[in-house]
């Protein structure tokens, strides 16, 4: 940082460059490296995250404005590809074999196999540019007032249209590809023949009878996805210039905001791995065959 400085303000002598070096990363430089990082640490624990360079404000009072909105995209994108990957997935295992499974499955690897980004950039185009059916950015419609009015909850619905289809668009088809093969698995029980031999449904066997049981170690894959999620809005929300976690995230590389730069990055980390240890802390509780099973087993 001091050399990119001295570069742009040659004028200035080494005593003034690093005095407005430490200024703008906080960290005293003739200080020993290991005091800065405890006191670092000391603040983090006392949750101070430092003052972002570009913003001049507080990097906990950006992320707290910030990640409400990257759950908020989060939370509608998960709903949908847990309801049509885990849905489909049921449906595909049923009538496996079939047309709609082998189509089914063929549309699902193609998707996959998408990156979400490039989704991103196609919906932009089509949908926002060439049809001017959605906005191209922000997180809500210009002019409104943010708060619980029909006006603001709605426009904030329709901005997240886009970011939030990218994610289903491409992450959909893993999760029903998943579902199908724990789901054939499944239909070999007993009380699936039964219930066919009673005349049930197959909608109502795909749904109740083997979704219930298929959909216990999707679990682990659901919360996982959370992760993956959270580096993903990194770039979708760049792209879609929707000022969540992401965006600052990119900003802040983009322009060496140190602070804000860690300070994300810190949360993202942490939620991911909240995320993991709840999938490995629930898992037994909810698939009691898992629990019994590691019971059972002698060391």
């Amino acid at each position: 940082m001091v050399a990119d400085m001295r570069q742009r303000q040659p004028s200035l002598s080494t005593e003034q460059l690093n005095v407005m070096a430490a200024q703008r990363i906080g960290v005293d430089l003739n200080r020993p490296i290991h005091e800065a990082y405890i006191d670092y640490m000391l603040n983090l624990a006392g949750g101070s995250l430092g003052e972002s360079i570009q913003y001049q404000e507080s990097v906990a009072d950006i992320i707290a404005r910030s990640l409400p909105w990257t759950a908020f995209v989060m939370s509608i994108s998960l709903l949908f590809v847990f309801v049509l990957g885990i849905g489909l997935g049921a449906i595909m295992a049923y009538k496996e074999g079939s047309k709609f499974d082998i189509g089914s499955s063929i549309i699902a690897i193609f998707l996959s196999s998408v990156p979400y980004y490039v989704a991103g950039v196609v919906l932009i185009y089509v949908l926002a540019l060439e049809l001017s059916l959605f906005p191209l950015n922000g997180r809500y419609p210009k002019g409104v007032d943010p708060g619980f009015t029909l006006e603001f909850i709605g426009g904030a619905l329709y901005h997240v249209v886009l970011p939030a289809a990218s994610f289903v668009i491409t992450t959909w088809g893993g999760f029903a590809l998943g579902m199908r093969g724990n789901s054939v698995q499944v239909l070999g029980q007993d009380y699936i023949r039964v219930a066919k031999l009673r005349g049930l449904a197959d909608r109502r066997i795909a749904l109740r009878y083997v979704g219930r049981n298929a959909i216990l170690p999707m679990w682990t894959s659901f919360l996982i996805q959370v992760g993956f999620m959270f580096g993903a809005s990194i770039i979708l929300e760049e792209i879609f210039s929707y000022r969540g976690i992401g965006y600052y995230m990119f900003d802040s590389i983009d322009n060496r905001d140190y602070p804000l730069m860690m300070g994300t990055f810190l949360v993202i980390t942490v939620c991911v791995v909240i995320a993991v240890l709840v999938a490995d802390m629930t898992y037994g509780k909810l698939d009691p065959r898992v629990e019994a099973g590691g019971k059972n087993e002698s060391y």
